[in-house]
Formats: structure tokens, sequence, C-alpha cells
């Protein structure tokens, strides 16, 4: 089929049209940014080149009924001022930095704080929230896709080192979704933990709480967390915790009872059988299933990164997204395959440090089905 860009709608980023801050403009220049489409018979995406975000994921149930199972919102103007992270690709650093600092090859780095004290997915102006260029966009055929670049400078939000950053995004049958990561580092060493961060809610988005859908989490450890929910460095068992979901369970379960968790998971899990002591050793393993009783449909997630954020969107409240829908707490769940938050402050986690030259990698494959 033939290779072309061309999107759905291209849409020029203003301050009249959508409200921005002068200094958002200025990120902005004279960039477009446009919404594509990937087909694949009822099986479908939608991605902006703005923080290389999925925008929805529209599949049918076990009766054939279409729907839209990813959080977001109807237009680009909203994910640029949207906060929640829908969809985006997180970077350069996904998840928190404590004190927004870490010293590398002797050399102390500090970072833009936004998230108290600490650095949270990549500063305030990480990845999803830039404009990336599209490489390559496939509409239809036996394998739609898109290929998106993004050059992280030097210093950019406080990292050392310039980055060349592509996704890719591309469907197969049946109903298979892969995401597929790479970020080549440029003549410094630097941290590398890119995260793509969906909110699924199998039944669809907008369609209530998530805490009847079942999970299974293919993983037997997990890293506490401080009150400021950073890593303490300990890897403990999930055995005899609300954190274990070896077997499958309910997101519910354990959610506000007495012995479970007060307000919902946000908890990064170490997945079974990931090779950590180098980027050879690691390949595709089942990291999670769920499943939607009142529609039928299923999801699988294998992936090749050590870790992997359960969320259970703890932190939404009354935040209006597409068509409307409103969404409030547990209106979704983040399954963001991942090296371990803070693993720059932290020399027993898996390194996530890429030397120049060096390439990083992760692949993540979401198959969805029916029952």
């Amino acid at each position: 089929m033939a290779r072309a860009v061309l999107p759905l709608t291209v849409l020029a980023l203003c301050i009249v049209a959508f409200g921005l801050s002068s200094t958002a403009n200025a990120a902005i220049g004279r960039k477009m940014v446009g919404v594509y489409e990937l087909n694949k018979g009822d099986f479908s995406i939608r991605v902006t080149n703005w923080g290389a975000t999925l925008m929805s994921v529209v599949l049918p149930d076990s009766k054939g009924n279409l729907a839209d199972v990813v959080l977001g919102y109807d237009t680009v103007a909203e994910y640029v001022n949207g906060t929640a992270y829908f969809g985006g690709l997180i970077g350069r650093v996904a998840n928190r930095i404590a004190n927004a600092r870490f010293t590398l090859d002797g050399k102390t780095y500090r970072l833009f704080r936004n998230d108290g004290n600490n650095s949270l997915h990549g500063g305030h102006r990480g990845f999803s929230k830039v404009i990336w260029t599209v490489k390559e966009h496939i509409g239809g055929g036996a394998s739609p896709c898109i290929t998106l670049y993004y050059h992280s400078f030097d210093g950019e939000q406080g990292f050392p080192g310039d980055l060349d950053v592509y996704v890719t995004y591309e469907l197969s049958s049946p109903y298979v979704l892969a995401v597929r990561m790479n970020a080549t580092a440029r003549g410094k060493a630097t941290p590398v933990n890119l995260a793509h961060h969906a909110y699924w809610n199998l039944g669809g988005h907008g369609s209530g709480s998530v805490l009847a859908e079942t999970v299974q989490l293919f993983a037997s450890r997990y890293t506490p967390v401080d009150a400021a929910l950073v890593p303490t460095g300990r890897l403990a068992p999930v055995a005899g915790t609300p954190y274990d979901f070896r077997a499958p369970a309910t997101v519910g379960a354990r959610v506000g009872v007495p012995g479970g968790v007060s307000a919902g998971y946000d908890t990064n899990y170490a997945v079974d059988g990931v090779g950590v002591g180098g980027e050879g050793q690691r390949r595709l393993r089942p990291v999670a299933a769920v499943r939607d009783g009142a529609t039928g449909r299923a999801m699988e997630l294998w992936a090749d990164q050590p870790g992997v954020q359960f969320y259970t969107s703890n932190g939404l409240g009354g935040v209006r997204g597409k068509g409307g829908k409103v969404y409030d707490r547990y209106g979704a769940l983040c399954l963001e395959t991942q090296g371990f938050p803070d693993a720059v402050n932290h020399p027993s986690f898996p390194s996530q440090i890429v030397r120049p030259g060096k390439v990083y990698e992760h692949n993540m494959v979401l198959k969805f089905s029916s029952f």
C-alpha cells in the first residue's frame, strides 16, 4: 500500500483558538498537529502527534457492539490543556525521580519539579506535551501503522544529552495493537524510561467504574513506596498483601476494605521472569490480563520491560471527556510497562542509563478478544 502522511484533521494551534498561555504558544510555534486513524475491519485507533497520544481504541464486544475503550478527549486542544496524561507517550523518564535530581558519571543533574519535590513523567513539559513529527502513516491494509519521531535536546527539562526518540503504533489480526518505542542517546549518557499512559475501560470509556473488572498481574514482587510515592529501594513479595494479583481478582476486591488499600492502586510491579542483567536478555513476556464481565471484552498485555505501574485512576474526578462523558475515580485502569521508578537513584534497580550511541528499546503488545 502507498505510504503517506495524511491526517484526518490538521489543526493549527494558536493562542486565540485554544486559549494557551504565551509560553505554550511559543513552544508550539508554527508546527502543525494532526489526528491520524488506523483501521483494520471493525478495529481502529486514532493517534495525534501532540504527545504521540493514543486518542481512541474502538473494537467489538462479545455481541459485536463497538465501543471506544480508552479515556480521552474529543479535541487536540483538550489534550494540550489536560493534566491526566490520557494516552500520552511519557518521557524522557516516566514516573517519579526523587527530589528532582540524580547523579550520573560524577555530575549532579537537577530536573524540573512538578510533583511536590519530585519530577514526574519527564517534568512539566515531558514528551506527552510536545509535538512529534509523523514519519510514516499507513491508514489501512494488512498492517496499518504510524511512526512518530521526537528530538529531545541536551538539557531539556534538565536531562543530559540529545536523544532521538521513535514510537510506532501498529494494528494486526486478530485485534492486536503493538506499540514499539526506541531512543538513541547522542553525545552524553542519559536516563531513559519511556511509558505509554493509556487509561483502559473495557466496558467503554465513560461507562463507569472498573472496580468490577478482573485483573491478573504476572508479578510476584512490587516496589514499596514512601509517602511521596517514590520507591524505597526495596523489592517486596506480593504474597499475603493486597497487592497480590497473581490469581485473577476484581480490581476493587481489596480497595477500601480492612486489610486492603485505602484509595486504589498506584504501584510498580516487578514482572516475573524479565531479564534485568542486560538489554539483550529482555523479551516479550505476559504482564497482565484484564476481563470485563459486562461486555465480554478481554485484553492481554505483553512487554519486555522489568516493571509495570498498575494505576486505578485514583486522581480522576469530574473530568469531562469524549462525547461529554464525565470520568471519575476508578473510571479506568492504567498498565504502564516501564523500568522501575527512580531507578537512577537506586543502583540495585535495573539500570535505565543509555550510553552515547546506544539504543533504548521498549516493546509492548496488547491482544484484545471476547469471551
